[in-house]
């Protein structure tokens, strides 16, 4: 299944570096008019990768639109796919294609409390929900936090925004040692909700202390663009018996994109490892997967008996199952 997307023909207009590996862009559609959007709201991006593979990307909408310009931000990857170094690669003037805005991460202004939580380019999505839940706390008086973790001082982009958007409820968490996030849910109100995006192992932790607290599953609101995982990115082996094929996945590829290019039809929605429809059976692995969804839970990747498709890989060789059934 592929969404339905609308695609146009958009012009970067300008390029500013956040962080030394965080680039920003403004991108200006040529119909002359970028569609507002709401607070977690994403464009689709196709970016040509140095090995000639067309690639699309996901890229949240950064801050208040202008109506004329969308602003996004890539993280410098120099052992991810190709896509963050196409787009650095990009000057303006320079065209790409882009869809229109999506949202699969919105937010709700009815509850009693909020708390964000992002870690590294995971602040994305969140500057506009803070800028819009700053405003929203003036007018109802609304309880708001957000905790913000980064390797080091360098890497806070946006920082000053949020700041001028929540004030002192902005806690900037520098290095590797574990954020408190059990002492920051017990202080959000009954009913308050959480919004998060960052790396995966973050995400799971943030998870692992809603659930503890005893948290509305409902209440806890998150998204991600998948994980680097804990594997280097390499080329590796798939078979599908049912198809009687056996195909290479390189390490510029995901194993969603080289299943469709072998014709493999396979279902899908978010390519962001989060919805699950990609899910696939495990045969067998004669190596080791690299889970970097966060759809599974931890007894079903410990278990290895499914892979989402979209983000997660493996080394070695997969047997998988596919959905197709003779007629």
């Amino acid at each position: 299944m592929k969404s339905d997307l609308q695609w146009m023909q958009a012009q970067v207009a300008a390029l500013r570096d956040v962080t030394p590996t965080v680039r920003e862009f403004e991108l200006r559609p040529e119909a002359g008019f970028a569609a507002s959007y709401e607070p977690g709201a994403h464009l689709q991006v196709q970016v040509m990768t140095a090995q000639g593979r067309l690639q699309t990307r996901s890229y949240s909408l950064v801050g208040e639109g202008d109506g004329q310009c969308w602003r996004i931000a890539v993280k410098r990857l120099d052992d991810g796919r190709g896509g963050s170094l196409a787009m650095w690669q990009l000057a303006p003037g320079d065209r790409l294609q882009v869809s229109a805005p999506q949202n699969h991460f919105p937010l709700d202004l009815s509850a009693p409390g909020y708390l964000l939580v992002a870690g590294g380019i995971g602040i994305t999505p969140l500057v506009l929900m803070a800028q819009r839940l700053g405003a929203h706390a003036k007018r109802s008086g609304v309880p708001v936090k957000m905790l913000y973790g980064a390797r080091h001082a360098g890497e806070f982009g946006y920082l000053p925004h949020l700041q001028e958007a929540l004030g002192e409820g902005v806690a900037a968490h520098e290095g590797s040692a574990p954020i408190d996030f059990a002492a920051a849910i017990a202080e959000l109100p009954p009913g308050g909700q959480l919004y998060t995006c960052g790396p995966v192992p973050m995400l799971e932790a943030v998870k692992r202390a809603w659930e503890a607290a005893g948290r509305a599953p409902a209440d806890l609101r998150f998204e991600t663009f998948g994980s680097s995982g804990r594997l280097a990115t390499q080329a590796f082996t798939v078979r599908i018996p049912r198809h009687d094929l056996a195909i290479t996945v390189p390490a510029d590829c995901t194993l969603l994109e080289a299943l469709d290019a072998a014709g493999v039809q396979t279902l899908w929605d978010c390519k962001r490892g989060e919805c699950g429809l990609c899910a696939m059976d495990v045969l067998a692995v004669d190596g080791e997967v690299d889970h970097r969804d966060v759809f599974l839970s931890a007894d079903e990747k410990a278990a290895t008996t499914r892979i989402c498709a979209c983000v997660s890989r493996a080394v070695g060789t997969l047997t998988l199952d596919s959905a197709y059934r003779a007629d």
